[in-house]
């Protein structure tokens, strides 16, 4: 096939598919991702390139430290050695760590098949082999007390990884080697996010992550199947320490969080096993009773049976007689490979009528639509009212029920989008509200006005105002349809929102719901007006954290009686040609109810309007929970000290109360000491959620963690989770933004970034001579996603508008640890240079072979490119000004040969049967499944012709941008505090900026580790 040069203006040939890709999709499994591993993880190297890399004689882009050892010769930097192996000689301590026991069907609760099972003691290395990531690793406490059986590591393909992931770095020689030049650092040998991923990716392409077995989680924005042993997936909760220090003392002296993020309803990827669902009756499920914790794996059994230990405190509770069962001689439940209770580590149980606060019922949701004189104008409103009716009937929403009813009037088979007994109802808002009558008996929907806004009620009780969707599906499909010219002649320009958000919370006061409220104005009409309080009279200064919180007493009332309804709230507010919003005080009734705010700063029709649509039909479709209550337990020595996310709780110590819950939202749990642990024992933690499922059901959700305990700063540090880090950090910064000063933040995250890594060169690298940088082995990237959090829209210093940084800064507190990973640092691949086989299926073991990522920094950026960059909110395709133009006739079909004739409106590629297009399709369609609840659609970035194009520059994380110095200058004001901490002399940063004597730092870090 003919290849592709981007600095020959004609060289670009149209590549035909390969014959087994006749409709340039991806034909192989939707659950199995990654691909071939491509060698280098930079550009390829080209010889006219108009962007040209630093130092590339030094470059070596083969994945190894070899490179980097050498050039850190005679600098005085080296990599941090890996721990020597030491046999684990405790004695067991897990209440079921005997395995030969006969293991239940894999069909029946996802254990692996007879016959397969681990020892307890079992060298992982010689299991796994040496290209395991984990291979050489001591096996944690915990880890070989997993309570159900292990199986070998399963393989989705038959495809190898050519290398291990994560795999020990060894010590560096004290030998020169190439790559040093006048002192300066080569930014390829600096660790690198985008090979790590690449890596893991294609690890857990052939191994399925064993929560007990391998105690390290994947990374967070990597794919992989989870196989659950009684320790929760890293997708519900991940611990930032899978070996805790068993004193506070020794815990400050890491500088390191203890805690965890809990992600309590997180999507499962195909392939997993679904979480069992448990009914127990009326009596409900087995619990402790002094500290109320679930049954759980970690529970023991004694005296034959009859009595249960608590994991947590220590208690032992008489069983009951309905749950009783005989032990064996090892004191294993005879019975228990059948109960998914005593194996699986995430477990749901249906509850009696005791944990009810109402009836439950299937949820109901309250479209609540502005039809204000700009969400006509701009489009918003027609888009709106696409999003609802894809999310409640997908591509079924235009077929004719006329002609598909049966002539005995049975209701036409449309596949359901939400759960039989949910129900839904319509509510538009301007100065006045509109209810609408949607019964199925009708010819079409009946509008009742209610204009006062003082004191509004629900004029059609809410009864006749909830309908099913799909017994009333075609006068809802005409009302939606109808709706934006219904108000093109009415267009009053200034909504009143609170009114009819105390109207609509009073429609589902009896039962709880979910509001999905649309809003293109500042509301500044009715009770609750709000006025433009950002003048820009307060950026910068110590007052400016006045504008990211309301202070508008109404508006916190409201919220709190959401929650105390069992109501959730998400709000998808389009902002007037940019104007202010202030999402602080309408996005406060989200955050405090658990729901989620969508901004659009510019909304822009028709560009904008698919993303809208997605995102709509996401928040629908997604798995969501109402009236929920969430309660964390500790094992005694802990407790919890703070919550961080969007939730309401009255006091400390009480459980969190959540309008609404869904499977893109996650909270942090922060834990301290009250006593000292005994590094005999594990540490356990159970989450427990209380909620009402979409189908009506009263269940309770346990998520049971389990970590190690040990005395050993070294052991400590192997076995840290660098994105549950990096998350805790993240939403405890966003937490302190209303209480503090953005430039304090910024000083106290660069100050605790020096505490973590020279807590590790204190506890765990003291061989090392001080004058090195040596980075903790999982904590390699921390320092790159500090930065990132640094230059996000929250934090960075210079001018922002108040809406963006308090929406960025709930977006943090709620975000999943796969989120936040993309959002710190983005994935950017080059489409102009993909091997012809990339972004296909390969025909071997029917993966996506998916092209490794390139650094975001503008030094991997060629002439001639096209780029797409991905941050898990926003999907650009950057196009350089000389790009070719056949390549763009092959991404945007013919007549489209120069940027001009590209519409600026695009949102989606077209289909077309050139290669290129196919590639960057499946490429787009794979992205969009590993992300959260932000759609990805395409926006351009033009070089020199789109405003999109600042947006591209800020996503180049690795450059000095938004405010912040680049990756390199930011590892070398690092690597000046850890020399002045190891020196005694380090004084706290109080004023200074981040980037201060980076200068006189500079000669001290020519020398960095890394990946």
């Amino acid at each position: 096939m003919a290849s592709y040069n981007p600095y020959q203006q004609n060289a670009y040939q149209q590549v035909p598919p390969p014959p087994q890709q006749p409709q340039y999709g991806h034909n192989g499994p939707p659950n199995q991702y990654g691909g071939t591993p491509q060698p280098g993880y930079g550009p390829p190297q080209q010889d006219h390139g108009y962007f040209p890399q630093p130092g590339q004689a030094g470059v070596h882009n083969d994945g190894s430290m070899a490179g980097l050892t050498g050039q850190m010769g005679g600098m005085g930097l080296g990599g941090d050695a890996a721990a020597p192996y030491r046999p684990n000689k405790k004695k067991n301590r897990h209440a079921y760590h005997n395995l030969d026991q006969p293991t239940a069907p894999p069909q029946a609760f996802g254990t692996p098949p007879p016959g397969q099972y681990s020892h307890i003691n079992a060298d992982t290395s010689q299991q796994y082999g040496s290209d395991h990531p984990y291979a050489g690793q001591q096996v944690t406490h915990a880890m070989n007390q997993f309570p159900a059986p292990a199986s070998a590591p399963f393989s989705p393909g038959l495809q190898a990884p050519t290398q291990g992931f994560r795999q020990p770095s060894q010590p560096s020689p004290a030998t020169g080697g190439p790559g040093v030049s006048q002192g300066k650092v080569d930014p390829e040998q600096i660790p690198s996010i985008p090979r790590l991923r690449d890596s893991a990716s294609q690890y857990y392409l052939d191994h399925v992550y064993p929560t007990m077995e391998q105690h390290l989680p994947p990374p967070a924005a990597v794919p992989f199947v989870a196989h659950d042993q009684g320790n929760s997936s890293s997708k519900f909760a991940r611990l930032t320490l899978n070996n805790i220090p068993s004193t506070q003392e020794a815990l400050t002296t890491t500088a390191l969080p203890l805690g965890i993020v809990l992600q309590p309803l997180a999507q499962l990827q195909e392939g997993e096993q679904a979480v069992p669902v448990l009914d127990f009756g009326d009596v409900g499920p087995p619990r402790c009773r002094r500290c109320r914790t679930y049954i759980n794996p970690f529970m023991t059994f004694r005296s034959g049976g009859n009595k249960l230990v608590c994991n947590m405190c220590t208690f032992p509770n008489d069983v009951p007689p309905e749950y009783f069962a005989p032990t064996d001689p090892s004191g294993v439940r005879v019975d228990r490979v059948q109960r998914p209770e005593l194996t699986t580590g995430t477990v749901e149980f249906m509850v009696p009528k005791e944990y009810w606060a109402k009836e439950p019922v299937g949820l109901h949701w309250l479209f609540l639509i502005d039809v204000g004189q700009e969400a006509i104008n701009r489009g918003f409103l027609q888009a709106f009212c696409e999003g609802v009716l894809l999310a409640l009937y997908g591509d079924h929403q235009h077929e004719d029920e006329a002609d598909s009813k049966q002539t005995n009037g049975d209701i036409p088979e449309v596949p359901r989008r939400i759960p039989l007994g949910s129900k839904v109802a319509f509510v538009a808002f301007d100065r006045s509200m509109y209810f609408f009558n949607c019964n199925a008996k009708l010819d079409q929907a009946q509008m009742l006005v209610m204009p006062d806004l003082d004191e509004p009620f629900v004029p059609l009780g809410s009864e006749g105002l909830f309908v099913d969707p799909y017994e009333s599906k075609s006068i809802i499909v005409d009302l939606l349809q109808r709706l934006p010219s219904l108000f093109s002649r009415i267009k009053a320009p200034e909504p009143a929102l609170l009114p009819a958000l105390k109207a609509t919370q009073e429609a589902l006061a009896l039962t709880g719901g979910k509001i999905i409220c649309s809003l293109s104005a500042l509301p500044t009409s009715g009770p609750g007006r709000l006025f433009l309080r950002d003048k820009n009279d307060l950026h910068g200064i110590e007052t400016e954290r006045k504008l990211f919180q309301t202070e508008h007493a109404e508006w916190r009332t409201m919220a709190s009686k959401m929650v105390a309804s069992g109501i959730g709230v998400d709000f998808f507010l389009a902002a007037a040609s940019g104007g202010y919003m202030d999402i602080a005080t309408i996005g406060h009734v989200s955050a405090v109810s658990g729901g989620e705010t969508f901004f659009y700063p510019v909304f822009t029709a028709p560009r904008d309007v698919q993303r809208l649509t997605k995102e709509v039909e996401r928040t629908v479709t997604r798995e969501t929970g109402y009236q929920a209550l969430m309660k964390m337990r500790c094992s005694n020595g802990l407790q919890v000290s703070s919550y961080h996310g969007n939730f309401l709780q009255h006091n400390f110590g009480a459980d969190l109360e959540l309008g609404s819950v869904d499977a893109d939202k996650a909270l942090g749990v922060m834990f301290s000491y009250d006593g000292r642990l005994d590094s005999k024992l594990d540490a356990h933690f159970q989450c427990a959620l209380l909620y009402t499922t979409t189908s009506g059901e009263r269940r309770v959700r346990c998520t049971n963690t389990v970590a190690s305990v040990s005395e050993s700063m070294t052991e400590v540090m192997r076995f840290l989770d660098q994105d549950a880090i990096v998350s805790m950090i993240a939403k405890e910064a966003a937490t302190r933004m209303t209480e503090r000063t953005l430039k304090d933040i910024r000083n106290a995250l660069t100050e605790k970034t020096i505490d973590i890594l020279a807590g590790h060169r204190k506890t765990g690298s003291g061989s090392h001579p001080p004058g090195q940088l040596v980075l903790p082995e999982n904590l390699k990237e921390f320092s790159m996603y500090t930065l990132g959090l640094l230059k996000s829209r929250a934090f960075k210093a210079g001018h922002e508008p108040s809406d963006r940084r308090t929406h960025t800064m709930r977006f943090l507190k709620s975000a999943s640890p796969l989120e936040l990973s993309l959002f710190l640092y983005p994935r950017i691949v080059a489409l102009h240079t993909l091997p012809d086989s990339s972004c296909f299926a390969d025909p071997e073991t029917g993966h996506l072979i998916v092209p490794p990522c390139l650094r975001a920094s503008f030094g991997r950026i060629e002439e001639g490119g096209a780029y797409l960059v991905d941050d898990g909110q926003i999907c650009l395709l950057w196009l350089h000004e000389h790009v070719s133009p056949n390549l763009l006739e092959d991404l945007f079909g013919a007549g489209n040969n120069s940027l001009a004739d590209l519409d600026h409106n695009l949102s989606s590629l077209p289909v077309l049967e050139t290669h290129l297009n196919a590639q960057a399709r499946n490429l787009i369609a794979y992205w969009s499944s590993v992300r959260g609840s932000k759609a990805l659609t395409l926006q351009l970035a033009r070089q020199g012709l789109d405003g999109a194009e600042y947006e591209f520059a800020r996503l180049l994380v690795e450059d000095r941008n938004n405010e912040a110095q680049s990756y390199v200058d930011w590892l070398v004001h690092l690597h000046r505090g850890i020399q002045l901490e190891l020196s005694g002399q380090r004084k706290k940063e109080e004023g200074e900026g981040v980037g201060a004597g980076l200068e006189g730092a500079m000669a001290g870090l020519s020398n960095l580790i890394g990946r």
